[in-house]
């Protein structure tokens, strides 16, 4: 299916009006619909400059806009969805569930145009927070792929009837870590694995993902073909590096406010995620956190995922966010936002020393709040978070205090 029949329709649309006021009739009219993609574009555009002064100027400019952005991304399309067709098996038999916002990259691109350009039916819902709604939708849909976050996926985890996703093939996740727990529950209750990927939005946006085939938990799987990549060694970090990628996918730079008309290009052609990932023998890609998610403890490099990861394997069924705040000792110091009531630091602690965590990575101030700031993406929005930890150590008055631990709780 082509983005230019929403053209086609713009151009139905105000046909009429035009007609009436130059006599088109519409044996001309079919002609031009029924025409080559590029003849049509090249008619749009004479539309919406004959009428340029008429009532219906704005549709017709609209119509021709859209014809020829979905002419380029026709092909520019394919590319992405090539690729990742070598990975997964999708055809027009599927039929795609996507509740992700389309202002985000995992929404517009996996959920709406790969399943365009590749034919397969898709049924586009307006909000993933409808943990009821979402699950029953699936199943009214015969929804055989969907996409989702961590977040989002233990959500309808919780409120779906195991049958909501008796035709779903494929549930594939991105945009933050998925946890264990969330993997246990969608195969103990739907029989279903979490294929889990990994992208940037300037790399259109898919890098790495598990498929059926090679799929590894924990991981984000392997890099998509054509992808070339190399890591960086970061000081303080012993294991793996900061990842750079290359490859037909990788945007062409960046058009900036502060530098209008000239186009920022990735530095010969390396495209800096700004992860630290490990690779292993078999391919398999580990994200490790934001290389400006680590914090300096005492002289170590921490990475605060790493930390959230930790506290979430001890408490699952709640949603956590660490962030790092200066400290007059030590450098800086861990501080947990957490949505459980109950969450004593000793806990953490004795958790860390059980899985041969290091005592570093056990959060200094624990607070409990009522709602965990989230983007729209589903993932923690941690910039918020981090101003939300600041805004309670100073009313608790702890920044850069003593070494005593101490817990709090937000409304």
């Amino acid at each position: 299916m082509s983005l230019a029949l929403l053209g086609d329709a713009l151009i139905y649309a105000v046909l009429p009006a035009y007609a009436a006021e130059f006599g088109l009739t519409l044996p001309w009219v079919g002609v031009m619909l029924s025409a080559n993609r590029f003849v049509r574009v090249f008619a749009y555009g004479l539309i919406a400059r004959a009428t340029y002064a008429l009532g219906v100027r704005r549709m017709c400019v609209i119509a021709a806009i859209v014809a020829t952005v979905s002419t380029a991304l026709y092909g520019l399309g394919q590319g992405p969805a090539i690729i990742l067709a070598a990975r997964i098996d999708f055809n027009p038999t599927d039929s795609v569930f996507n509740a992700l916002p389309v202002f985000h990259s995992f929404g517009l691109t996996g959920g709406m145009l790969l399943p365009l350009f590749s034919g397969v039916k898709t049924f586009m819902y307006p909000s993933p927070l409808h943990y009821r709604i979402v699950p029953v939708l699936a199943y009214d849909t015969n929804a055989t792929i969907m996409f989702g976050t961590d977040t989002f996926l233990s959500g309808y985890a919780r409120m779906a009837h195991p049958y909501d996703f008796y035709a779903m093939r494929y549930v594939f996740a991105g945009a933050e870590r998925v946890r264990d727990e969330t993997r246990r529950v969608w195969m103990e209750k739907f029989g279903l694995r979490i294929l889990e990927g990994y992208g940037a939005t300037e790399c259109a946006p898919v890098i790495a993902v598990n498929s059926p085939m090679h799929f590894k938990a924990g991981t984000v799987g392997r890099l998509l073909p054509g992808i070339d990549h190399r890591l960086e060694a970061v000081p303080g970090v012993e294991q793996g590096g900061r990842l750079k990628v290359a490859g037909p996918n990788v945007m062409l730079g960046y058009l900036k406010a502060e530098n209008p008309g000239a186009l920022e290009r990735p530095e010969e052609g390396w495209y800096d995620t700004g992860d630290i990932v490990d690779i292993d023998r078999e391919g398999y890609v580990t994200i490790l956190g934001r290389a400006k998610r680590f914090a300096k403890i005492a002289g170590e490099m921490v990475s605060l995922s790493a930390v959230e990861t930790l506290v979430g394997t001890l408490w699952p069924d709640e949603l956590h966010a660490v962030v790092a705040l200066p400290d007059a000792r030590k450098g800086e110091q861990l501080v947990l936002l957490t949505e459980r009531e109950d969450a004593p630091r000793d806990a953490i602690s004795a958790h860390a020393r059980a899985e041969g965590a290091s005592e570093l990575m056990v959060p200094r101030q624990i607070f409990t709040i009522d709602k965990l700031p989230l983007l729209g993406s589903g993932k923690a929005d941690h910039p918020g978070a981090k101003a939300l930890a600041e805004q309670l150590l100073g009313a608790q008055g702890t920044a850069g205090a003593g070494e005593q631990p101490s817990a709090g709780q937000a409304g």
